[in-house]
Formats: C-alpha cells, sequence, structure tokens
C-alpha cells in the first residue's frame, strides 16, 4: 500500500469514528484530501510558492479569502502607489519584470505582472475562502485546515501533508487607539482605506507615521493642496533613491556582503549628508 493510501485509510477510519466528537463534527463538512501542500495566501509570497512547486512537479492548492490574487495590492493600496525598490529586488522566481517596464514599476504594471506569472504556471487559487482554523493530526500525519467558503459560509476541510502560510505581515490594519480619538468629529483613515488625496483637498490632515505609506500619502495630499502634518515617534533619516549611480537599496545590499549592518548605516547616513545636507 502506498503512502497516499495509506493516509486515506487512517483518515477515513477516523472520520467515521462516531465516539468522537470532534471527527464527527468534522465529517459533517466537505472533505477534499490534497496530494501537495495546502498554500494559504495568493499573494506575491504564496504564487511564488506555488510556482516553485509547480517547477519541481509538486503539486499545491493556494487558498485566498478574497476574490483576487494580491488582494492587498488590488483592493487596500493608494493610487499613486509604485515600487519602492527597483524591480530586479521585487520580481518573483523563475520570471523576471518585462524588459519595457520602468524601474520603478507602477501598482497596475506590478498587477500585470502578478497576472502573468499565475497564468504562465497555470495556478488556479480557491477564491473566496477563509481559513479558520488548521490542526496538525499526529496519528494519521495530516494536516485538517478548516475552511468558509462564500457567502452562504460553507465549510470544507482540506486534508494535507504540509501546510504553508504566506498571509503577509501587513495583512490586517492596525488601528492603535488614541486618547481623545472617540471625540474627535471628523474622519479617521487607516492607509490601507486611503485612495487619494481628492477628498482632503484645501484641508488640515495630520498623518501618523512616516513609513512608506506616511510618506507617500503626505505627497499625495500635498498634490490636491491639502496641508498635511506628518508626526513620528523618533529620529527620520531621508535617504535619496539613488546614490553614486546606483539604487540605494542596492548600493547597501552590496556593501552588507561585506560589511556589518552598523558600518553601511554609518556609510549611507553620511552618503545622504553630503547629498542632502542634515535630515534629521
Amino acid at each position: 500500500m502506498d503512502n497516499n493510501n495509506h493516509l486515506k485509510e487512517v483518515e477515513g477510519k477516523r472520520v467515521h469514528d462516531h465516539f468522537n466528537n470532534k471527527k464527527a463534527a468534522i465529517s459533517a463538512a466537505r472533505r477534499i484530501m490534497v496530494p501537495g501542500p495546502v498554500i494559504v495566501g495568493a499573494g506575491p509570497s504564496g504564487l511564488a510558492t506555488a510556482a516553485c512547486l509547480t517547477e519541481k512537479g509538486v503539486p499545491s492548492l493556494i487558498l485566498e479569502r478574497a476574490n483576487c490574487i494580491a488582494s492587498l495590492w488590488q483592493l487596500k493600496t493608494y493610487d499613486r502607489l509604485r515600487l519602492h525598490l527597483p524591480k530586479q529586488f521585487c520580481q518573483l522566481p523563475l520570471m523576471p519584470f518585462p524588459s519595457n517596464f520602468p524601474t520603478y514599476p507602477t501598482k497596475q504594471q506590478f498587477l500585470t505582472y502578478l497576472e502573468t506569472y499565475t497564468n504562465h504556471f497555470g495556478l488556479d487559487p480557491v477564491f473566496n475562502t477563509t481559513v479558520v482554523n488548521a490542526e496538525y493530526d499526529h496519528l494519521s500525519r495530516l494536516w485538517r485546515v478548516k475552511t468558509q467558503q462564500g457567502l452562504k459560509q460553507e465549510e470544507t476541510v482540506y486534508l494535507c501533508q504540509w501546510l504553508i502560510v504566506a498571509t503577509g505581515e501587513n495583512a490586517e490594519e492596525v488601528v492603535p487607539y488614541i486618547e481623545g480619538m472617540d471625540g474627535f468629529r471628523g474622519p479617521i483613515f487607516h492607509s490601507s482605506s486611503y485612495k487619494t488625496g481628492e477628498l482632503f483637498r484645501d484641508k488640515n490632515v495630520l498623518v501618523v507615521g512616516c513609513g512608506n505609506s506616511g510618506m507617500e500619502v503626505s505627497l499625495d495630499l500635498c498634490n490636491y493642496n491639502a496641508r498635511p502634518s506628518l508626526v513620528v515617534r523618533d529620529t527620520v533619516h531621508v535617504l535619496p533613491q539613488e546614490m553614486i549611480g546606483r539604487s540605494t537599496f542596492g548600493l547597501s545590499m552590496c556593501l552588507l556582503k561585506w560589511f556589518p549592518v552598523r558600518l553601511v548605516d554609518q556609510f549611507l547616513l553620511l552618503m545622504s549628508w553630503l547629498m542632502l545636507g542634515d535630515t534629521s
């Protein structure tokens, strides 16, 4: 008996054990045996993982809670977004960006690239499917991935030997509570809900945080004649996009092959000071 048939036999016996309430509950849901890994998330990481597995002849199944690939890029990003790093540092495995794409592709160009990537490797994510629970069964040596699908929240349990979570570190928005926020009468937005500065034209806007999103949202607000104020909790060092004729990120990656992070940081700050002056 091969390994897959053994696993199916063990699973079949466990599911039909009516003395085990937990397994009896699972048997009420539709069960699907997956011959390869289950990948949670159809963003760039999930797609890249599935493509690499496909290239090695390993089947996989991608589960995605939204109705599209790269849902964060498609649904929760502002209109002016571009890649913040040169395209060669952002391309997925086995397929570079088209040569006619600019160094910093736009949001739509990146999404087009991901669609092409998905089609090229024949990836077929299961959309509108939310993973609500995942447990490893040591007896059958299988993961039980419980999902709810569609408006009816139909339950399905996927059984697999390997589980890969590719949901990303920014999948959920985080809005910290600030004293007095409850009494503020103006609109409060998380950057994932921001699209364009048109809504804030000629208004005073407070932007909290100076990461990539905070900086770009502030610039976009200025382009719409809003008056943004940027609040940060620590010293901010502004680096130019390029140094010595190459991208600052690419230069730092090259230097890190030979020098510790501390020295590379000091070098970049020195170069920034020479080029831009004191930005602290």
